[in-house]
This record gives structure tokens, C-alpha cells and sequence, in this order.
């Protein structure tokens, strides 16, 4: 589906940019660009931000988008900083009465700090403090911009963005969230953080949201059950005023957001993923998306410590961050042995080792002394090391053991039996891995922890009292308080093949290429069925009701269909096009994957837009990128 038209174009531009390109051209665009005048005296600028806004743009920018703009100092607001009389200043801020109170501080009295000032707000600001700036007529002549960016949200990579709401489940769904004073200001502001992204790519979604469970009429709903339902509302009051507030908003629906939260898929933050990534940040001992490992000095002697950043801008790893760990580990042999086979000394070498296979080690050494691929060896050598690393610790972990039980268990297949086997046999399991497995199996099998039979078992597995209160926490998302379907009633039902209790249903038309891929995380169905026009308005109702087709379905459902192209079966690509290889004529395929990734963007048609209250794994970022049915080309967590 095409994404030239210009009704569902990004930022009125016509081809879907990424997060971060949007990002970034709007800070330096709309804010650094637009804070130059032309018969000002001051050709460099002093840039000033509070935490918030420092994090927003260290997302957005690097350090040398910013000094190529004219900022020549980054200041935090709340330091002490030098008067600099002759320059001007421009402040990104949140709109925060004790940062208006800092700003004014700055520019008020006889010497300000700085000439002239820009201000840029990340989110709307309350009229209340906008009345308090302007009492102050002292600063007013010294305001050159007074602007509302809409910037509050943190791109992490190209697809996906965070609301830095790190306490969101205890704050929404805790023990004491009821009626708590973070449980309303955690919403609000999600849901402006929300509205801020939409403000960025002048999108207006229908607004989507799973809506309050509840099995009996009499049962009251609880604040828990209404979170998707509030933030929602929220949002779309958001929604509603930057269509008459921003400039060129869209005035009628050009996408879709769906707020679901952690209770539609307990077990996919819990449970082992395969793909590189996953292991990666699973095993690895890393900080955030950065990896320091040791390599040779370049002064010959010894080791040093080096830093690696796994994001997009990395070839290799946007190829491979989404395969299967084995696969990755093939592909990356594969490419150290198409770079020695171009090499007459490494065939010479492979030759003197009587035909026998040389290994991944050779080759990585072998491949290290052609100066033609410095850099690309670099890449690969890293990756080389990161993949090796990693199944060294699966095969000391026994974490194929671990993780063939947890999806027998998900998959019915397994049951107290043999999750008290393993407990046993295996002593030395890691406490982390004891407390995942308890976890996945309290949510697939819920009755076994009623009274103190899952106290039990816990203390045969020996888990501390944090852990333990960490497994009956899932109560506040629906894991132990799940009712029986059979419960007051007789089945004259016989079926011995018949599963009593699995949490997924076996794809039998599903080729699996590699151990441990049965697994699969529920937001996939959900997205098959919206992007069809198929999920439940009872249980998905939508804030700005679309009207309803000739065919029952609804509008925003039936506005994807008529972009020109069929839809595709939802399991008919598992991996995202751009995560495939793409090999060239030196074995090095990753910098094709750059520019086909780049280009795949601008095939996007009709997007929808996922935000998942409490975090979404990599697996469902994964599944909601691999959709079919149509270009889903964001993921918002």
C-alpha cells in the first residue's frame, strides 16, 4: 500500500519518515532554524533544557546536528550558569511552573543573562502560567518566540517510542493504585505524551482501546479494568484541541492507535525469546543499547575496553536483530566465509588444513588482516564475538531445557508433573529463571495457586519472599483471579488428546525452522483482526465511533482496503522484509539492508499505531512489524 497520498502522508511531507528523522527535523527545523534572525548581531546561541528535555533531545539529535545549527553551549537549566549578555538563548522546557519560574529568573531585571529569548515548550502550557509570564513586563521585550513544540515523547529507534513511564504498572495496577494521586497523573501525562506524537507526525487516529472485562454483571469494575478506557479518553481530548489549536492538523482520521495494556498477554515479558535481540539484552550484561567488550589494542599489546552501540545505524544488527539466534549465528558464519573465499591467502590457509572445516575463529582472524574491510570487519568481528558469547551462556545455562518447558507449558503440554520435575532436578537453576518459569505457569494454570498450593510450590522452588510476592502480583493484572469456564457445570465431554489448560493454540499451518519458535505474543492476533476490520467493538470500542460500511465494518477498517492492494494472510511473511538477507558480491549484506530499510519506509500505506500501557517486548514488536495486512510501521510503547 502506497504512501504517496498526500491524506495519509507523515508531517505533510509525501513519504513516511521514521520517528527519529521526524524527530530531529523538527527540533532542528521548528526550533534551532527558526530561532535565527537575520539582522541579529548574535550568530551563536546558548541552548538550555531541564532533564526532561535534555533526554527528548538526546533521542532526537546528535551533538553535531545541534552545533551545526549555531548552538555553541548546552546549559541545564537548574545549574548555575556564566551571564553571557551578548548572546541569545534558547529554551526547551517542559511546562513546569518551577522551570517558567527559573526561565524568568534568567531574564528579568536590569542585566539578564542572555539578550534575547526563545522559548519552546515540549507540551501545551496552562494558560495560568502563560498569564504569569506575561506579568512580567520586564522579560517580555527580551521574549523573541513563545512556542508550544509538542515534543514529549523519546524515539528509541526508527519504530518505536516510550513515555518514560518506567513505574507504570505499580503506579496503574499496584496494591495501592486505587484512587491514588499518581494513578490520574501517570495517565495524564502518558496521555499527552501520547497526543504529542500524533502533534509531530500530523496524524489524527481513531482512538481504540480494550475495553473494561467483566464476567459478572454484579461485579464491580475496578480503576484497574478502566485504565486502557481512561488514557483513551484522555488522549482524545488531547486529540480533539490540537485540531483546532496546530496548524495543518488533520481535521479527519488518518490512522489508527490501539491502547491496550499488559493483562491481553501476561507471559510475553516473561518468557525466553530466541531473536538475537532479545538475547542480547536478556544474557548480556548491557546498558540500555550499549555493549562494551574487550579487543585488540592498536598498539598491538594487550586488550582495551571498547563501546558498541546496537542501534539502526548498525548494518549488521538491523539485519540479524531479528532472526532467530541460530539463524543469526549461520548468517554470520556465512559472511566470514564468503570474506576469506575472496582472499587467496585465507584459501591457501583453509587449504593447509587438509580440507577440513575451518572454524568461525580462523575465519574471523583470517578476515581481520584484509585492510580493504576494515570496517566492515569491524561490524562483523563484534557480532562474531556478541553471537558467540551468547550460545556459550545458553549451552551453561541450559536454557534450551528452560525454555522448551516454558512453552510446553504455554502450549499445554506440560504440567505441575513436570514443572515439579525440573524444580527439583535442577538445583542450580538461576533464582531469575525459577521465577519466570513460576510465573508463566501461574498464569496458564491459575487454580494450582489458590489457598497455599502455589505457596508451596514456590518454596520448592525456593524463591525469596520478593519473588514470591512478585508471582501473586499478577493478581492486579487477572493472572490468579481467572475463572474456570467449567465451574458449575458437567461435561459428559471425553477427549484424552484435549489440552486442559494452554495458553496458545498450536499453528499446524505455521513451517517452524528453528527450536523454540512455537511461541508467539497475543498482540499478533489482535493486529490481524484490526487491520481486517474484525476486532470486537464490545471488547475494542473506539473513542471517535467511525460509521459503519454497507458490509457492517467499520470506516477505518474499510478506509485501509480501498488504498489498492488485497490484503495478504497475516502469517504469510514472518520476517519484516528488511530483516531478510540481502547478500552482495563481497559476502557483506548489510549495507543493502540500510538502503532497502530506508526505501521499505516509503511502500508504508495506512498506519496503526500500538501503544501498550506497562512496556511491550521485542517479540511483540517483532509480530506487529511482521503484519501483513497492512503496513504496520510503528510501534508505540
Amino acid at each position: 500500500m502506497s504512501g504517496s497520498g498526500s491524506d495519509f502522508s507523515s508531517y505533510g511531507g509525501e513519504e513516511y519518515k521514521t520517528f527519529r528523522q521526524i524527530s530531529r527535523d523538527r527540533v532542528l527545523n521548528e526550533m534551532l532554524q527558526s530561532a535565527k534572525v537575520k539582522d541579529s548581531k548574535a550568530t551563536w546561541k546558548v541552548l538550555i533544557m531541564d532533564k526532561f528535555t535534555v533526554k527528548v533531545m538526546s533521542y532526537s539529535c546528535k551533538m553535531s546536528d545541534i552545533t551545526d545549527e549555531g548552538i555553541s553551549l548546552v546549559e541545564d537549566l537548574y545549574k548555575r550558569r556564566q551571564p553571557l549578555p551578548s548572546m541569545d538563548a534558547i529554551y526547551f522546557l517542559q511546562p513546569l511552573k518551577e522551570n517558567v519560574i527559573m526561565f524568568l529568573s534568567d531574564m528579568s531585571g536590569r542585566v539578564p543573562l542572555y539578550r534575547k529569548a526563545y522559548v519552546f515548550f515540549s507540551s501545551p502550557i496552562p494558560k495560568e502560567l502563560v498569564a504569569y509570564i506575561k506579568n512580567d513586563t520586564s522579560v517580555l521585550p527580551r521574549i523573541g518566540a513563545l512556542s508550544e513544540m509538542n515534543l514529549e515523547y523519546f524515539a528509541i529507534d526508527s519504530q518505536a517510542f516510550v513515555t518514560d513511564h518506567e513505574m507504570a504498572l505499580e503506579e496503574l495496577f499496584g496494591e495501592n493504585a486505587e484512587n491514588s494521586r499518581k494513578y490520574n497523573e501517570c495517565l495524564s501525562t502518558m496521555a499527552c505524551r501520547i497526543a504529542t506524537v500524533f502533534a509531530s507526525l500530523r496524524e489524527f487516529p481513531y482512538v481504540r482501546y480494550r475495553a473494561a472485562k467483566t464476567l459478572d454483571a454484579s461485579v464491580t469494575t475496578t480503576q484497574r479494568d478502566l485504565v486502557p478506557t481512561k488514557l483513551a479518553a484522555a488522549v482524545w481530548n488531547c486529540l480533539s484541541k490540537y485540531r483546532t489549536t496546530i496548524p495543518d492538523f488533520p481535521q479527519k482520521e488518518t490512522c489508527e492507535l490501539l491502547i491496550v495494556d499488559r493483562s491481553i498477554d501476561q507471559i510475553a515479558p516473561v518468557i525466553h525469546e530466541w531473536t538475537y535481540d532479545a538475547m542480547c539484552h536478556d544474557l548480556l550484561n548491557m546498558d540500555g543499547n550499549k555493549y562494551i567488550y574487550e579487543a585488540p589494542s592498536k598498539s598491538g599489546s594487550g586488550s582495551e575496553k571498547k563501546e558498541a552501540l546496537l542501534e539502526d545505524h548498525d548494518p549488521v544488527w538491523l539485519e540479524l536483530r531479528h532472526a532467530h539466534i541460530a539463524d543469526a549465528s549461520e548468517r554470520l558464519h556465512e559472511k566470514m566465509t564468503s570474506f576469506a573465499s575472496k582472499n587467496k591467502a585465507a584459501q591457501m590457509h583453509s587449504m593447509s588444513r587438509d580440507g577440513s572445516d575451518i572454524s568461525t575463529k580462523d575465519l574471523q582472524k583470517i578476515v581481520q588482516a584484509l585492510p580493504q574491510y576494515s570496517e566492515q570487519v569491524e561490524k562483523l568481528s563484534l557480532h562474531v564475538e556478541i553471537a558467540g558469547k551468547i550460545n556459550k551462556l545458553i549451552r551453561e545455562i541450559g536454557l534450551r531445557d528452560i525454555g522448551q518447558l516454558e512453552q510446553d507449558v504455554v502450549f499445554g503440554d506440560a504440567g505441575a508433573k513436570e514443572v515439579i520435575s525440573f524444580l527439583r532436578t535442577k538445583q542450580d537453576l538461576s533464582p531469575e529463571n525459577k521465577l519466570r518459569l513460576l510465573m508463566i505457569y501461574a498464569v496458564v494454570y491459575p487454580e494450582k495457586f489458590e489457598g497455599d498450593k502455589g505457596e508451596k510450590l514456590m518454596q520448592l522452588a525456593k524463591l525469596s519472599p520478593e519473588d514470591m510476592k512478585t508471582v501473586s502480583n499478577l493478581k492486579y493484572l487477572g493472572g490468579l483471579d481467572r475463572q474456570k469456564e467449567s465451574r458449575g457445570s458437567f461435561s459428559l465431554k471425553f477427549d484424552t488428546h484435549k489440552k486442559k489448560n494452554a495458553a496458545r493454540k498450536e499453528r499446524n499451518d505455521e513451517e517452524e525452522t528453528w527450536a523454540l519458535s512455537r511461541f508467539y505474543p497475543m498482540i499478533e492476533e489482535l493486529i490481524g483482526k484490526l487491520s481486517k476490520g474484525e476486532l470486537p467493538q464490545d471488547g475494542y470500542p473506539c473513542m471517535n465511533e467511525p460509521s459503519p460500511t454497507v458490509h457492517g465494518s467499520s470506516q477505518s477498517a474499510s478506509v485501509r482496503t480501498t488504498q489498492g492492494q488485497p490484503a495478504h494472510s497475516m502469517r504469510s511473511r514472518r520476517t519484516p522484509t528488511w530483516a531478510k538477507s540481502r547478500n552482495s558480491d563481497d559476502g557483506y549484506s548489510s549495507d543493502s539492508v540500510l538502503r532497502h530499510a530506508s526505501s521499505d519506509f516509503k511502500r508504508m500505506g495506512q498506519r496503526i499505531f500500538i501503544f501498550m500501557i506497562g512496556g511491550a517486548t521485542r517479540s511483540e514488536k517483532l509480530k506487529m512489524l511482521t503484519a501483513q495486512d497492512v503496513s504496520v510501521d510503528r510501534l508505540h510503547i
